[in-house]
């Protein structure tokens, strides 16, 4: 079985130890890919030659509404009074602690970092502020991606750009292990709640293994060992999530269609 992730590289050390929790609970050999780029982990997905991987919302709805072979596993809980333990995370818009906005509207004339156009946290939410308010992509003076939100962080801590939105949890993360970035950025929006990033399984899979892995990931939590991994990486438990849950990140994409960017 192969398994990747398409999450910040920061959750590699977790993902790496689900896939070893999957392959010893299972008794199967399970090898964890994070060699390759993300378009080629989301390509080998689409091609069935990826069982298991961690996606992003918007990624996850699209492929599910184009006839995509692929089904719902689980979804994470994050550690933290701000998600209210459910399966939501939220996208902080961050900018220099000493920079002059004060509010969104201060952003008009800014350079704005994103991580990838496939980004629900990072992209489309603030494609959707935009538009909420009759505005497009001319908001902003410049825009710049990045590649990835630890990247859009050092564009913003930098001064190359002046605003980015952040993955909440990803976000929190960086702060812990960068001290600097906590003490020279601000929050200066929040975006959300959004639903949980999904970890998804393509049809091909077996689907009394399908059914066995949806049982691990939702009692991670209730095992010593599986709890263990959960903390180390920030998560509280998995717990199972419908295709329904997944409509407000429909209605967004709905609506950011239509946006110029």
């Amino acid at each position: 079985m192969r398994m990747t992730s398409c999450q910040s590289p920061l959750m590699d050390d977790a993902c790496r130890a689900i896939a070893g929790y999957v392959a010893a609970r299972l008794g199967l050999p399970v090898r964890f890919v994070d060699e390759l780029p993300w378009p080629e982990r989301y390509r080998q997905l689409d091609a069935g030659m990826i069982d298991v991987a961690w996606i992003c919302g918007a990624p996850y709805v699209r492929r599910v509404d184009a006839g995509a072979d692929i089904e719902l596993l689980a979804a994470p809980v994050w550690v933290g009074p701000r998600y209210g333990d459910q399966p939501v995370y939220f996208s902080d818009v961050v900018v220099r602690r000493e920079s002059r906005f004060a509010t969104f509207a201060d952003l008009r004339g800014a350079i704005w970092a994103y991580n990838e156009p496939g980004s629900f946290s990072g992209y489309e939410v603030m494609r959707h502020h935009l538009a909420a308010q009759g505005l497009d992509g001319s908001f902003f003076a410049a825009w710049v991606e990045s590649g990835a939100h630890g990247r859009s962080l050092e564009l913003v801590y930098s001064g190359v750009a002046d605003v980015a939105a952040i993955d909440s949890t990803v976000l929190e993360a960086e702060s812990a292990r960068r001290p600097q970035l906590r003490d020279a950025l601000r929050v200066l929006a929040v975006f959300g709640p959004n639903p949980m990033p999904p970890w998804v399984v393509s049809r091909h899979v077996a689907p009394a293994t399908r059914a066995r892995l949806r049982e691990l990931f939702t009692a991670m939590h209730v095992d010593s060992a599986g709890r263990a991994i959960l903390q180390a990486g920030g998560m509280a438990r998995f717990v199972a999530v419908t295709d329904t849950d997944y409509d407000p990140t429909r209605r967004v994409l709905e609506v950011t269609a239509g946006v110029k960017l």
